[in-house]
């Protein structure tokens, strides 16, 4: 039987040993799936040593993508560009190989689960954290009319978006900045909340203003009720309101298709673990 793991700390929360189950009973794949707390001075030896005895892959969640980027001996384009990796899997030579399925599997949510267009639109991105990191390569690549950072930590996001530069104009803010180019009529069409806000059950600071006609707000993060963003959303007459149970699904069809090879219906599943909640 094939063994895949997520690495994390914390992991004991994770939905991805249920989603990975769901996919394989779906697809008639022979395979175990388990997720592994780490202390971070584990992860390299842990990783290398899962592989050497037959480990087919792991996905990685925080803290360790970025520890998974420098240990892969190659890694995909988006992963690059991210510089974090979720997933690992080994090479026909048996080389350590990572990729990045978390920005195509917001733009899956959005695009195909959503019907929320990103080409064109106005884009306004809040954090600058190994969250929005993991996302921005995939955004850049649908060409947004353009992409805003707004974030406290003004350095850490000019920072990314320099590394991004090369591929599309990214502007950078802070949320004084927002407050007054919103003052002055300036608002967006896609709104992605990248903080920790909502782990917290606090509110980024936002005008309703920003919220264009026609606006979707997108919240990485998910739970059983609205998170105070997408509460926000709702009561400023966002158009749509969505949190980031479909990303955290469809990033996972992506590096179980990598793994298997063949790509398993997310709306099962989705529909599935909101029963949960």
């Amino acid at each position: 039987m094939s063994k895949y793991a997520v690495l994390g700390n914390p992991v004991s929360h994770s939905k991805s040993p249920l989603i990975h189950s769901m996919f394989a009973q779906q697809t008639d794949q022979t395979m175990s799936y388990v997720a592994i707390p780490l202390e971070k001075n584990e992860f390299e030896a842990f990783v290398r040593k899962f592989f050497a005895e037959g480990g087919a892959g792991l996905n990685v969640t925080v803290p360790f993508k970025g520890n998974a980027f420098v240990l892969a001996a190659s890694c995909s384009p988006r992963a690059e560009l991210a510089q974090a990796v979720n997933t690992l899997f080994l090479d026909d030579n048996g080389r350590i190989c990572g990729d990045n399925t978390d920005g195509v599997g917001l733009v899956s949510d959005l695009k195909l689960n959503n019907k929320v267009a990103i080409s064109g639109q106005r884009v306004l991105i809040l954090g600058a954290g190994g969250a929005v990191r993991g996302i921005m390569a995939a955004l850049v690549y649908e060409k947004a009319a353009a992409i805003t950072i707004v974030n406290r930590d003004v350095p850490k996001a000019k920072l990314l978006a320099e590394e991004m530069q090369s591929m599309a104009p990214i502007e950078v803010m802070s949320y004084a900045m927002l407050q007054e180019d919103a003052n002055n009529g300036r608002s967006y069409d896609l709104i992605i909340n990248g903080t920790s806000s909502s782990l917290k059950g606090e509110m980024p600071k936002l005008d309703a203003k920003v919220i264009a006609p026609g606006c979707c707000c997108y919240d990485l993060m998910y739970s059983a009720t609205d998170t105070l963003f997408l509460q926000w959303a709702k009561q400023e007459g966002a158009r749509k309101s969505i949190d980031g149970l479909g990303m955290l699904v469809e990033q996972a069809a992506e590096a179980f298709a990598l793994w298997r090879g063949v790509r398993p219906n997310t709306a099962t599943v989705m529909a599935h673990l909101r029963e949960q909640f």
